[in-house]
C-alpha cells in the first residue's frame, strides 16, 4: 500500500485547476467567480480578450504535474501526474485552436 505523502498533494491540486478550468451548472467557471470574489477580473478586457482563468488553473497543474514526478511513490501521485499532464495538454494545445481563452 502506498504511502500518502508530497506527492498525493498533485490530486489536491489537480482539483483545483479543474475548478478553474471547467463551467459546470450556470455556465460560469468557478475560477471566474473565485477571481471576482478576490476582487480579480478573469478576463483581460470585460468579457471578451484573454480569459486569464486558464492560467490560473495552470498554476495548480504544473506543481501538480512536478509533485507527481518527484514523489511517484506516494498514494495518487501517478493519477495526479497523468491526469495534470493531460490537462496542460489540453489547455495548451487546444484552447487556442477552439478560441475560448
Amino acid at each position: 500500500m502506498k504511502r500518502i505523502g508530497l506527492g498525493s498533494i498533485s490530486l489536491l491540486l489537480l482539483m483545483f485547476g479543474i475548478l478553474f478550468s471547467f463551467s459546470f451548472d450556470n455556465g460560469v467557471a468557478y475560477g471566474d467567480s473565485i477571481l471576482r470574489f478576490l476582487g480579480l477580473s478573469p478576463w483581460s478586457n470585460g468579457n471578451s480578450g484573454l480569459h486569464f482563468t486558464m492560467f490560473y488553473a495552470l498554476l495548480f497543474y504544473i506543481p501538480a504535474l512536478i509533485l507527481g514526478y518527484k514523489y511517484r511513490n506516494n498514494f495518487g501521485a501517478k493519477t495526479g501526474r497523468v491526469l495534470s499532464l493531460i490537462m496542460v495538454v489540453l489547455l495548451l494545445v487546444a484552447t487556442p485552436f477552439l478560441g475560448v481563452a
